[in-house]
């Protein structure tokens, strides 16, 4: 029994010392368990965090920097470089590209794959983005380029970019 404490201790400890961890707790990104530079591979807890993760993120503003993955829960979610996963609060940004579902009062993402849920949905481009809500924008969007006669790329209820 001692040595499968001391086993778990010792991986704990060596978790907590590498790169990557399963596991941050913050405040703000300077005050919590681990630097805003360390990869979270797990759960996230933030009242405003700021990591690269792949995981699950619950707080008021979970913030995710370069690649990203996993489901974020809260009042603001942001992803400084491209997010894979779900996205739901009352507002989402991705300032990269998002592979997956953005739901809440205000979508916006950089290039969509997927799905916007909300009242306000945007994007950049969309390559295979499906919004549904009140207000629906693909900026760059082909497919209602110059159909028929150069219709709106924004559109109320359903919009898509294939």
């Amino acid at each position: 029994m001692k040595k499968l404490i001391a086993t778990i201790v010792l991986g704990v400890v060596s978790l907590s010392a590498s790169a990557e961890t399963w596991f941050n707790a913050s405040l703000t990104p300077d005050i919590a368990v681990q630097s805003r530079d360390t990869q979270i591979n797990g759960l996230t807890l933030s009242i405003y965090g700021e990591n690269p993760q792949t995981s699950l993120a619950l707080g008021f503003v979970n913030g995710s920097t370069g690649e990203s993955a996993g489901a974020q829960f809260g009042l603001f979610n942001w992803g400084k470089g491209d997010f894979t996963g779900l996205q739901a609060s009352f507002v989402n940004f991705c300032d990269g590209k998002l592979v997956g579902v953005q739901s809440g009062f205000f979508n916006k993402c950089g290039t969509g794959v997927g799905v916007q849920l909300g009242t306000v949905n945007w994007a950049k481009s969309g390559e295979g983005l499906v919004q549904i809500g009140f207000a629906n924008i693909i900026e760059d969007n082909e497919w209602f380029k110059n159909f028929p006669d150069k219709l709106a790329t924004g559109f109320v209820f359903v919009n898509w970019g294939f």
